[in-house]
């Protein structure tokens, strides 16, 4: 037996994203973003509207970064959701994180979060059944702690996903299976 549900905005497990730009006055700007992934190979997509801050910030500046976010630092993270730069222009300091510049871009990296990927914006798209920003991923980096053997080790990273229908977020960190392999038992 199966039990009806409400329909929720999203699918389990959500990313948590963390969009990071630079406002005009060169401050950070990050927001946390679950609807997004990536629309092929080496491009983004973010489903944001035109009035979040951050959007603003992307079309002026040409670029922006996208952190995984991480079970540390749950707390900022939801932060960066819960409070607009719209209305509070130093939200990034009240956080207590840290930035520095971005490599290829000219975003800021959120130091804390230790995978990040740098984009250029492509474009702004508005349809009828939905929006957002899409962007060119031109640089990936990862703090050393989430290394192993020159690969990003995911369970390490300890990313969150967000839980749309009960708003929690859950921590992502063991490796259960091998894609493109495990099912291929299966074929016949």
């Amino acid at each position: 037996m199966r039990t009806k549900l409400d329909i929720t905005e999203g699918i389990f497990p959500m990313p948590v994203l963390m969009v990071a730009t630079y406002n005009e006055d060169g401050s950070v700007n990050v927001m946390n973003a679950a609807w997004g992934m990536m629309q092929e190979r080496g491009n983004v997509a973010l489903n944001l509207t035109e009035t979040h801050k951050t959007v603003k910030n992307i079309k002026a500046r040409g670029a922006f970064t996208v952190s995984i976010a991480d079970a540390a630092h749950v707390a900022e993270a939801d932060y960066f959701g819960v409070e607009s730069g719209n209305r509070v222009a130093d939200k990034f300091l009240r956080s207590g994180l840290t930035a520095g510049k971005a490599e290829m871009v000219d975003a800021p990296v959120i130091n804390e979060f230790p995978l990040c990927l740098e984009c250029e914006f492509i474009e702004y798209q508005d349809g009828r059944y939905g929006c957002g920003v899409i962007g060119k991923v031109v640089n990936v980096t990862a703090d050393e702690s989430v290394m192993v053997n020159g690969k990003v080790d995911m369970s390490l990273v300890n990313a969150i996903a967000f839980d749309p229908y009960t708003h929690g977020y859950y921590k992502v960190t063991k490796r259960v299976g091998e894609a493109f392999k495990d099912g291929l038992k299966l074929k016949k």
